[in-house]
């Protein structure tokens, strides 16, 4: 009997069900499928395994790539995802789609070392651990030859990330990392889906101490596509975080929903003083001038922050700003009818105003997310 790693040949005794699924968020990674493919049945030739791909309707052919694959390997899957977004969501539904015992997540873009899964696969079986990561930051590792910006980014990340979570790991954002369904099975019904890091979710889901095991490899250089981290990245891992911490009280989407509006506040006496004060414009021309640009900014920011894994584009754009700017003009109107009724009843005018200010709020978030982005 040939063995690897330690383990025994599991390819004379398939089931109908894997003992390992693999799963993989790909979005615009067409170059990658077929090396990375390889690479798989390379060092994973003596497990049961499969693997499922998670495509949030690429543009570039990279699901038809992974489907032509598919025809000629029962290992190979794909969920194709339409009218959603999300490296957490999609690896979410890969878990769900299969029943293999033993779960994998790793990106389709080749940073992460395949050779490294025979390893991982030891730790949660063979040696029993709940979760096994494959870590950029403890000795033996590396993460290449990254800018000395993201490597500062990263870092300022993988220490919040530590702190919150309160376990000792030295990777809590790795993309890379094993685990036991049975472990997990709690946590991932907890799981927020806001951030692009589903091992931090996870972290902060469990409601269980884990039997944690770490393994040092070398992150490598993108070789196609392009890199998902961006200031957004950085930006939904804050929600996650509040998410978890204070979603009980507040959803951390209106958090976002609100800080969005605070700028918008300030682009809306910008766009004031430019036309009424430099432009000399009737004053309620130059009002209502600065509402709607106020409006146009508050809406973009929200595509790309708030709702960014349902984010809009094209005709769907131009809808959606539509819709935006007709749920918040009600929403105005709301705003001023509320504190103008406190008002005349002789409360307080800056709890008027504030009072008509959360009511304007909670309205133009409640609608917009159901019709605008028909959040989930």
């Amino acid at each position: 009997m040939s063995e690897t790693c330690g383990l025994p040949d599991e390819t004379s005794n398939q089931s109908s069900t894997p003992r390992l699924v693999l799963v993989i968020p790909t979005f615009n990674e067409v170059e990658n499928i077929n090396p990375l493919l390889d690479r798989l049945q390379d060092v994973l030739q003596h497990l049961d395994w499969e693997v499922i791909f998670v495509d949030d309707d690429s543009n570039d052919g990279t699901r038809h790539k992974i489907s032509e694959r598919a025809l000629d390997n029962r290992r190979v899957r794909c969920i194709h995802r339409v009218g959603r977004r999300g490296l957490s969501t999609a690896c979410v539904e890969g878990i769900l789609a299969s029943e293999a015992p033993i779960v994998a997540i790793m990106d389709a873009d080749l940073q992460h070392d395949e050779s490294l899964l025979p390893s991982l696969y030891e730790a949660v079986t063979a040696d029993g651990y709940d979760l096994a990561i494959g870590s950029r930051y403890m000795q033996g590792g590396g993460i290449g030859d990254w800018s000395q910006s993201r490597h500062f980014v990263s870092r300022l990340a993988t220490r919040i990330s530590q702190w919150v979570t309160k376990v000792r790991v030295s990777d809590p954002m790795s993309g890379f990392f094993m685990f036991q369904r049975k472990s997990m099975d709690t946590a991932i019904r907890d799981v927020s889906g806001l951030g692009f890091k589903l091992l931090l979710d996870l972290l902060l889901s469990t409601d269980r101490s884990l039997n944690i095991k770490e393994l040092p490899y070398h992150f490598r250089p993108r070789q196609a596509g392009e890199s998902k981290l961006n200031a957004q990245v950085a930006w939904r891992m804050i929600l996650l975080i509040l998410d978890k911490k204070f979603g009980h009280i507040i959803p951390a989407r209106f958090v976002s929903f609100a800080l969005v509006g605070s700028v918008g506040v300030v682009v809306h006496f910008l766009a004031l003083i430019l036309t009424y004060r430099i432009l000399g414009s009737d004053f309620v021309l130059a009002q209502a001038i600065a509402t709607l640009v106020a409006m146009t900014s508050n809406f973009l920011l929200n595509n790309i922050s708030t709702f960014s894994d349902h984010s809009l584009s094209g005709w769907g754009l131009l809808r959606g700003w539509v819709s935006f700017v007709a749920a918040c003009s009600i929403g105005a109107v709301a705003n001023v009818g509320i504190a103008g009724v406190l008002f005349s009843q002789e409360v307080d005018w800056v709890l008027s105003a504030l009072a008509g200010a959360m009511v304007g709020s909670v309205w133009n978030y409640a609608t917009t997310a159901v019709y605008t982005w028909k959040s989930s």
